[in-house]
C-alpha cells in the first residue's frame, strides 16, 4: 500500500472518531468462544463498487479489526489481536469477529469511504456496542445431614460466567409456601478468561416435614435477569411411628379379662344345666330297668304244674260243691 494511503487513513481513524462521539450506537450481544456479528447497513444508493471503496473496522481504541480496500483485503494495518478472527459478509456488509473473549465487549465503529481522485470522501458510518456473555454452569448443590435442631449445612456453587451475577440463594418450596433463604456469594475472577466462579453456603433451620419439600439453589444473572437452578433436592415428610403394642395391649388387657370372665361363667352355667336333664334320663331309664327285672323275678319263682295236676285241678273245678265224694287235695 502506498504509504501516503495508509497515513491518509491513520488520519481518517483519528478524525472519524471524534465525529462518531454523537452517533448512536447499535446494542450487540455475543457469547463467550462464539461469533459476534458487527453491522454495517450501507444501502449503497449510488451502486458503487467495492473498487471504489474503502472499508474498515475500528473498536474504541482505533485499532484495526478489518480492512478492505478498493476491494481487497489489506492486513497492514490490523491489529495482531485481530488478525485471522474476523470474516466479511459482503451481501450484508458485516463483518464477523470470531472467538469472542471477554476482552473484546466494548465499541465498534465501521467506515465506509469513496476513493475519489481528490481522496477519500466518508459515504457512511456505523458505532456498535458489544457486550459478552458466558453461561454459568447448572449451579450444584449439596446438603449436609441433619443436625440436632432440624438445621441443615446447604451449598452451592457455579462457574464459568460472565458478567458477575447478582445474586444467589436457596428456595425452599413447599404446597403453599416458598421460602427465600439469602446469604453472602463469594466469587472469584479468572487472570486470563475473566469468568467467574461464584458459590454460597448457609446453615438454615427447616420446619419440620409436614408434607412434600423441595429445596433449590437459584443463580440470578444480570443484564439479562436469567436464573439458573440446581437441581431439585426432596424430603419427603417422615412416616408415622409404629403403633405401640405394649400401650395397646396394657390398654385392652383388662377388656380382654372381664370378656374372659363372662365366656367362662356362661360355660359353667351351661355345663352346670345340662346335668340335671341327664339325671332324670338316668331316672326314667333306671325304673324302666327295675320293673324289668321285677317282672322277669315273678316269673322265675312261679311254679309250674304238671299235665296231671292241670287236670286235677280241671275236673275239681267240675265236680259239684256238695259231692261229699269229691277227693281234695
Amino acid at each position: 500500500m502506498d504509504p501516503r494511503c495508509t497515513m491518509g487513513l491513520s488520519n481518517i481513524f483519528l478524525v472519524v472518531s471524534f465525529l462518531l462521539s454523537g452517533v448512536a450506537s447499535l446494542k450487540i450481544q455475543a457469547y463467550f468462544n462464539e461469533t459476534a456479528d458487527l453491522p454495517c447497513p450501507f444501502t449503497n444508493s449510488q451502486n458503487l463498487s467495492l473498487g471504489e471503496l474503502v472499508v474498515f473496522w475500528q473498536n474504541q481504541e482505533m485499532s484495526v479489526l478489518y480492512e478492505l480496500y478498493l476491494g481487497k483485503e489489506k492486513p497492514d494495518n490490523v491489529d495482531p489481536k485481530y488478525m485471522g478472527r474476523t470474516s466479511f459478509d459482503w451481501d450484508n456488509w458485516t463483518l464477523r469477529l470470531h472467538n469472542i473473549q471477554i476482552k473484546d465487549k466494548g465499541s465498534y465503529q465501521c467506515f465506509i469511504h469513496h476513493k475519489k481522485p481528490k481522496g477519500l470522501v466518508s459515504i457512511y458510518q456505523m458505532s456498535s456496542d458489544l457486550s459478552v456473555l458466558a453461561n454459568f454452569s447448572q449451579p450444584v448443590m449439596s446438603i449436609s445431614n441433619i443436625t440436632e435442631n432440624l438445621s441443615r449445612n446447604l451449598t452451592c456453587s457455579s462457574i464459568q460466567g460472565y458478567p458477575e451475577p447478582k445474586k444467589m440463594s436457596f428456595l425452599l418450596k413447599t404446597e403453599n409456601s416458598t421460602i427465600v433463604y439469602d446469604g453472602d456469594m463469594q466469587k472469584s475472577q479468572d487472570n486470563v478468561t475473566e469468568l467467574y466462579n461464584v458459590s454460597i453456603s448457609l446453615s438454615v433451620s427447616l420446619p419440620e416435614a409436614t408434607s412434600n419439600m423441595t429445596i433449590l439453589c437459584v443463580l440470578q444473572t444480570e443484564p439479562m435477569k436469567t436464573q439458573f437452578f440446581s437441581s431439585p433436592y426432596y424430603i419427603a415428610p417422615k412416616d408415622p411411628p409404629p403403633p405401640d403394642y405394649i400401650s395397646w395391649i396394657a390398654t385392652a388387657a383388662p377388656a380382654l379379662i372381664i370378656v374372659c370372665g363372662i365366656m367362662i361363667g356362661c360355660k359353667q352355667k351351661k355345663q352346670q344345666q345340662q346335668p340335671g336333664v341327664s339325671r332324670e334320663c338316668e331316672t326314667i331309664k333306671m325304673d324302666r330297668e327295675e320293673s324289668e327285672q321285677i317282672k322277669k323275678r315273678v316269673e322265675i319263682h312261679v311254679p309250674k304244674r304238671s299235665d296231671e295236676e292241670i287236670q286235677c285241678v280241671v275236673h275239681s273245678l267240675k265236680i259239684p260243691s256238695d259231692d261229699k265224694s269229691a277227693t281234695h287235695f
